[in-house]
This record gives structure tokens, C-alpha cells and sequence, in this order.
């Protein structure tokens, strides 16, 4: 048997304990003073007073001001809801616009106009051979040099301003308008939400429909959400509205007339989700739309250093460094298409000669539909792509490396350029339209996959907007020649 009597503590240790707290008690009370009890009772009468305040009405009492209030009055206003987001983003784009225009300049002046024939100097003074010098220089390097002189002054402004939307708390606000719409689309209302995702990158879209609890729904979402630009395509739509459609008129009008078309391409995007969305809940993925509960975060003001900062390394530089990366090989493809003879023509020409007569009934061209074989990989290196093998297959060298690059509305040596390759106002527009509607990306369409595990489903969303793309572009080309025709 345990002696458990050395295990017991002194007899006077427990009184010695108790008398230290009641000591250390009284001492608090005479610190906090004879008023704490009261001061914790109106600390919390304030706080409840306060929260009724915002969240009952009183009769014929005037309502407090609120600026969230306030402002989500306009912005989710059934009647100034959409205008304002119209507005929004087309001061957005028009900024882009013009923004964009002098640092492009700059660096296709820089990279295309002074470094390029300094690399071709120096690779003609140490004696590369002919194919190595234009393997290197006039495929990888320039292919680089174009992606950096086209995309990056457009993303440096574009996604912080879209990153100062979105963290001011205005993006929430776009999905809460969009969601009735498709509610009655027979989608989910969440699809807004993974839509608004995949302006920036539709992979990021495609993942962000795991927020849809519905497998059927989640399906649609991650079919349409293509039909939102993605950031690889932003720069084609604002580079060819900007020289073609900007063009149409005055130059003090050409940013505002640009950014407006390069919003209806976006709002047309947006209509398409729903038509499709509509087609889909009806045939192959039928079902009662769900419904859900979207808490609208409060306004706040952005941290514009912070946000700024962020979006130029996370999305700026992540997007142009994948740019980059599949800009390379796509460089090594353009030079040895554009230069391995088959015959009396390189494999491009006979490519192109091969595509021309399909091009041409899709109111584009063969080097376009070449451009978007090449561009598989990824989006960012469509417009690249069409300027190189312009230069290279229709011999337009005389223009300038350069040329093509620079966002000044009714630029002469640029439109000289798209003039040599055949095109016309009608190429500017398909151009634009075939940028929204046509296959996701490779790394879109992986994730698809991954996110779905069916391959029939992966190529549905492949496919679909492909085939969307073909019947527009095929529409809209013969009625343009119809009334080009009866004009």
C-alpha cells in the first residue's frame, strides 16, 4: 500500500494560495476602479445600439447615410447596374489603350529597332552560320522581342487596374448582377463568379467552378467559361481594335471608339455564356437551375501600392514569362516553316497557300488560322505570330521588324504591314471575333480534363467554341460581302 502522505502539500500551502489571489484581486479592483461594471454594460449597449442602427429602419425617421448602401444603389441597380459596368470597363481599356501606345513604342523601338540588328552583327562577326544566326536571331529572339513589345505594356496597366476592381470589392458586385440572368439561363448563379475568373485566365475559371456544388451546372460552367478573354487575348483584341476599328475615325476619337469595341467583343463573350448555358440546360444537361446565397464583401479601400505591386509580379510577370517560355519554340517553328523550301516555297507559304481558300471563306486568312495552329500552347503568342509570318511569308520586310507593334492608332507602316498580308477591315473583325470563340488553350484544356476526368466532355469544350468561332466568322464574312456587293 502507497504511503501517500509525503505526497499531500504543506497545510498552510492552499490557505498562503488562496489569500495571493483574493490579495491580487482586491489589488486589480482598486486599479481598473469602481466603474468597470459599468463601462463593460455600455461597451456593450454601444455596440448593439449600433448594429440596430444599421440594421433596422424606424418610422419617420430619416435613414442614416451609408456609403456601402449608397454606392450599391447605383452599381446593382437594375436600371444603372449594366451601363456603369459598360462605363467602367471601357474607361479600363481606354486607359489600356492609350497608356500602352508610347512604352510600346519604346521597346519595339528598343528591342526590335536597335538590339536586333546589333545581334545580327555580332553573329556576322564571329561567323555563325546562316541557320544558326536565323534559328537564333531572327526565330527565337524575335519571336521574344515581339511577345515582350506587344503584351507587356498593355498587361502592366490592364490587370493592376482590374486588380484594384476586383479589390475594391466591385467585382462581386458584377457577378451579383449577372447572377438572375443565369439563373434564368438554367446555370448556376456562382457560374459569375468562375466567369469573372476566367477574364483573368480561364484555367483559373475552369478550377474556380468547384465552387458550384451542382455536377450538372458545374459542367456548363466549365464549357463556357472560354467565352470569357482571357488575359493571353486581351492583348489581340486591343492591338487590332485599335489600328483598324480606331482608325474609322478622328484621332482624338480612336481611344474611346477602340476600348467600346474591344467591350462588346467582352459583352458578346458574356452573351454567348448565356445562350450556351441556356442551349446546354435544355439538351444534353438538363436540369433546374440552383439557386444560392452571394454575400456581398464591403467596399474598402484598394491598397494600390500593395495591389499594384502584386498584380505586376502575379500576373504581369507570370504571364509573360509563359509567354516567353512558348514563344521560343513557337520562334524556332516560324523560322524553320519559313525557311525549309519545298520546292520553289517554304513549308509556310504552302501552309498558308493551303489555308488561304478557308481563311478566306471565314472572312480571315491562311497565315491567321496558321498563327492559331502555331499558338496552341498558349494565347499570348497569337499576334506575334501573325506579325512574323506576315514579315515572312509575304516578303514585307521592307516595313520593319518593328513595325507591326505599336498601339498608335492608324499607325502607316503597321497597317502597311497587315495591307501586304490582304487585309481588310473584314479580317480586323473576324480577327477579333475568332479570338473570342475558338479552342481554350493547351493548358485550359489539360486542366478541363483534370477537373472533369471525361474526355468527352474535355473535347466538348474544346471543340464547341472552335466550332462557333467557324460558323460566325462564315456568317458574318458572306453577309459583309452580301452588302459590300449590293453597295
Amino acid at each position: 500500500m502507497l504511503n501517500t502522505g509525503q505526497m499531500n502539500p504543506p497545510e498552510n500551502a492552499l490557505p498562503n494560495a488562496a489569500q495571493n489571489i483574493l490579495d491580487t484581486a482586491n489589488q486589480l479592483r482598486w486599479d481598473v476602479g469602481g466603474s468597470a461594471h459599468e463601462k463593460i454594460v455600455e461597451a456593450i449597449y454601444t455596440d448593439a445600439a449600433r448594429i440596430a442602427d444599421r440594421a433596422v429602419t424606424y418610422p419617420n425617421t430619416p435613414p442614416r447615410f451609408n456609403l456601402d448602401r449608397t454606392i450599391d444603389r447605383l452599381v446593382t441597380s437594375r436600371i444603372w447596374g449594366f451601363p456603369l459596368m459598360i462605363l467602367l470597363f471601357t474607361f479600363v481599356f481606354w486607359f489600356t489603350i492609350i497608356g500602352a501606345n508610347y512604352p510600346s513604342s519604346f521597346l519595339a523601338w528598343l528591342l526590335l529597332d536597335n538590339v536586333h540588328p546589333l545581334l545580327k552583327e555580332g553573329s556576322a562577326a564571329i561567323g555563325l552560320p546562316w541557320w544558326l544566326d536565323g534559328l537564333l536571331i531572327d526565330g527565337m529572339y524575335l519571336a521574344t522581342a515581339w511577345v515582350i513589345a506587344v503584351m507587356l505594356p498593355p498587361m502592366a496597366i490592364f490587370f493592376p487596374l482590374f486588380t484594384l476592381l476586383e479589390d475594391f470589392g466591385y467585382l462581386p458586385r458584377v457577378a451579383f448582377n449577372l447572377d438572375n440572368i443565369f439563373k434564368k439561363s438554367g446555370a448556376h448563379g456562382k457560374q459569375s463568379l468562375s466567369m469573372m475568373m476566367g477574364f483573368g485566365c480561364n484555367a483559373a475559371g475552369v478550377v474556380a467552378t468547384r465552387v458550384i456544388d451542382s455536377p450538372r451546372e458545374r459542367l456548363i460552367a466549365i464549357i463556357t467559361n472560354n467565352f470569357a478573354l482571357c488575359n493571353g487575348r486581351w492583348p489581340t483584341q486591343i492591338l487590332i481594335a485599335t489600328l483598324f476599328i480606331g482608325a474609322l475615325v478622328p484621332a482624338y476619337l480612336g481611344g474611346i471608339i477602340s476600348a467600346l469595341a474591344v467591350v462588346g467583343i467582352a459583352m458578346l463573350g458574356v452573351l454567348l455564356s448565356f445562350v450556351v448555358s441556356w442551349a446546354l440546360s435544355r439538351t444534353w444537361l438538363k436540369g433546374e437551375a440552383s439557386t444560392f446565397s452571394l454575400e456581398l464583401p464591403p467596399y474598402r479601400p484598394p491598397r494600390f501600392w500593395q495591389t499594384v505591386y502584386t498584380s505586376l509580379i502575379d500576373r504581369t510577370i507570370y504571364v509573360l514569362w509563359r509567354a516567353i517560355v512558348f514563344a521560343l519554340p513557337a520562334g524556332v517553328v516560324i523560322w524553320l516553316i519559313s525557311n525549309v523550301m519545298i520546292g520553289d516555297a517554304s513549308i509556310a507559304e504552302h501552309l498558308v497557300n493551303f489555308l488561304n481558300p478557308i481563311g478566306w471563306l471565314l472572312g480571315l486568312n491562311g497565315v491567321i488560322l496558321l498563327a492559331y495552329v502555331v499558338a496552341i500552347p498558349a494565347n499570348e503568342i497569337v499576334i506575334p505570330t501573325v506579325l512574323m509570318l506576315t514579315v515572312m511569308v509575304t516578303g514585307a520586310s521592307q516595313y520593319g521588324a518593328g513595325s507591326g507593334v505599336m498601339f498608335e492608332t492608324g499607325s502607316q507602316e503597321t497597317m502597311a504591314l497587315f495591307h501586304a498580308g490582304g487585309w481588310t477591315l473584314l479580317t480586323a473583325v473576324n480577327l477579333m471575333l475568332f479570338s473570342l470563340l475558338h479552342n481554350p488553350c493547351s493548358t485550359t484544356i489539360y486542366t478541363i480534363y483534370k477537373e472533369t476526368g471525361s474526355k468527352r466532355w474535355t473535347t466538348v469544350a474544346a471543340l464547341l467554341p472552335l466550332a462557333m468561332g467557324f460558323v460566325v466568322t462564315f456568317v458574318v464574312a458572306q453577309v459583309w460581302r452580301l452588302f459590300a456587293m449590293m453597295g
